[in-house]
């Protein structure tokens, strides 16, 4: 596989000299070129996103950068900003020009506070060198960013919440439309983007459309970095070319024998290995980026209830679907486990995970029911046995 293009490997600040050296609709047009999707898991294109806020007309437009990475088993952001932390910045900058913004907000993950010093001698040492402020390397482009601090809520890794959170808000999710690209932070156009989809957008710039066409399908461009953890020899942030097969990337990290492969975390899909043929990809499975390993000696319903345990405490509690739901979904997971759930509510449970995709509010209460679903599709007879047999 191909190893992590560091920012070392990279011409130090190419991205930007291109991006500064294009007009708007230029700087756009590559990255639409290039295909580049959102890397946090939404696959929404990215030039799509930038050509609204773009377009929209107002006094103050804002680029927001999500580091608020919270999803269970992902770290591969950390790894990016703490290796890699100049080409994320470089990557706002070209999105600034491209938007036709002049201030960058990085929003942290609250448990990421130790990154912060680090993260503000790298935005002063761009300072230093003209590749933020005033008239950035003598072009006509002024633009900053700063640093905000979240609170550790896994809701705002949701781009409204996260919004929310910004203007001092609880950390819920908005009602759409309005957009962020047109309505966002403080009323303004702002564009939300993930650490590592900024991080290629720089790379975008600096090496060209085709050379991110290259790899990957034709629907899912580019690479992807991946974090990867659970039952496996070599556990890591990996970087993969996107459409690679689950079994593909089981054998590089040293999980073959595993059972499943948890997919997109815990809001992800559980894949079991009679469908490790598939592929990692926006059109067949997607991913922000988590692979967790589920070796053979693993029990599902444990998997489960870790999972849902989790989404009980994070539920943000603004809708019935997700607030009520995961926690319905837990107690009958917990008769499961002690044997005193019948077939037909084991139904019941799943009519109830089918509604939260389609009633919860926000992309997370709708994802929230996914594990549950795919663990009780593939693995009915692992929880078949924990049933009376006279229900």
């Amino acid at each position: 596989m191909s190893p992590l293009p560091t920012y070392d490997s990279m011409i130090p600040e190419a991205g930007l000299r291109a991006a500064l050296a294009l007009d708007r609709p230029r700087i756009i047009s590559e990255i639409g070129a290039s295909g580049l999707k959102g890397r946090g898991g939404a696959g929404f294109p990215t030039a799509v996103k930038w050509n609204f806020a773009a377009a929209a007309q107002a006094d103050k437009k804002f680029v927001i950068c999500n580091a608020d990475e919270g999803e269970p088993g992902t770290f591969k952001d950390r790894v990016i900003l703490q290796e890699h932390a100049d080409l994320v910045f470089e990557g706002m900058t070209v999105a600034g020009k491209a938007v036709g913004a002049h201030e960058g907000i990085l929003f942290l993950r609250g448990e990421y506070t130790y990154l912060r010093g680090h993260l503000e001698a790298v935005l002063a040492g761009r300072r230093d060198r003209n590749l933020l402020g005033k008239g950035i390397l003598g072009s006509g482009l002024d633009f900053d960013i700063r640093i905000f601090m979240g609170a550790g809520a896994y809701i705002c890794g949701e781009e409204t919440a996260l919004i929310e959170a910004l203007e001092g808000f609880r950390g819920e999710p908005r009602n759409r439309p309005p957009f962020p690209v047109n309505t966002g932070f403080l009323g303004r156009p702002s564009i939300v983007n993930n650490v590592e989809t900024l991080a290629w957008a720089a790379c975008i710039l600096g090496r060209g459309a085709d050379w991110f066409r290259s790899v990957g399908t034709e629907k899912s461009t580019g690479r992807k970095i991946f974090s990867v953890s659970g039952d496996c020899a070599r556990p890591g942030v990996y970087e993969f070319p996107m459409g690679l097969t689950v079994a593909e990337l089981l054998k590089e990290v040293g999980g073959e024998d595993a059972k499943a492969a948890q997919i997109g975390g815990a809001a992800g899909q559980c894949v079991p290995a009679k469908d490790f043929g598939r592929s990692i990809a926006f059109e067949d499975i997607p991913t922000g980026g988590s692979i967790i390993v589920l070796g053979p000696h693993r029990d599902m319903l444990d998997v489960l209830h870790n999972f849902l345990e989790f989404f009980v405490d994070e539920s943000c509690g603004q809708c019935a679907p997700c607030r009520l739901g995961n926690t319905k979904l837990l107690e009958g997971l917990e008769m499961l486990r002690n044997g005193t759930c019948s077939m037909a509510y084991l139904k019941e449970l799943c009519d109830l995970g089918g509604t939260m995709q389609v009633a919860s509010k926000c992309g997370l209460g709708q994802s929230s029911p996914n594990a549950f679903l795919s663990v009780v599709e593939n693995f009915r007879e692992e929880l078949m046995g924990r049933i009376p047999t006279h229900a």
